[in-house]
């Protein structure tokens, strides 16, 4: 049996600022923009080369905007995905790295160089470099 983890709901205060800063900021494709019913809008948004998506809306959760923490993306190059976010407009941590247990700035070994950023609602993501295959 196999589990796919497709789809992942993010809580948002206006779904159009949203849409745009998932789509525009940080170049995830808008797959759908629905509304179903008169209370509820469904906007799914693929980032590049992802087999997961996000979806943000109306009348899908009753989570508050800006609960969710700790979404992670995963690159070959930190230092080029800082790059492309950063140049996007996209407020962005320095790459660091955990160094005896506390954050350093500067890249880290295999698995070791991340940076953050949130969404104007306060989601939090990290974007992990992993090692080269």
């Amino acid at each position: 049996m196999e589990y796919k983890l497709e789809l992942i709901v993010v809580p948002v205060a206006d779904v159009d600022r949203a849409k745009a800063f998932y789509s525009e900021q940080c170049g995830f494709v808008c797959d759908i923009d629905d509304s179903p019913t008169q209370n509820m809008r469904i906007v799914q948004l693929t980032p590049p080369g992802s087999a997961c998506s996000i979806t943000i809306g109306r009348g899908l959760v009753d989570s508050e905007p800006g609960s969710l923490k700790g979404l992670q993306l995963v690159v070959t190059d930190i230092d080029a995905a800082r790059a492309d976010l950063t140049g996007r407009g996209v407020q962005a941590s320095p790459v660091r790295h955990i160094e005896n247990g506390v954050w350093v700035d500067g890249p880290g070994g295999p698995w070791n160089s991340f940076f953050f950023f949130d969404d104007p609602d306060g989601n939090s993501w990290a974007v992990q470099e992993k090692p080269a295959s």
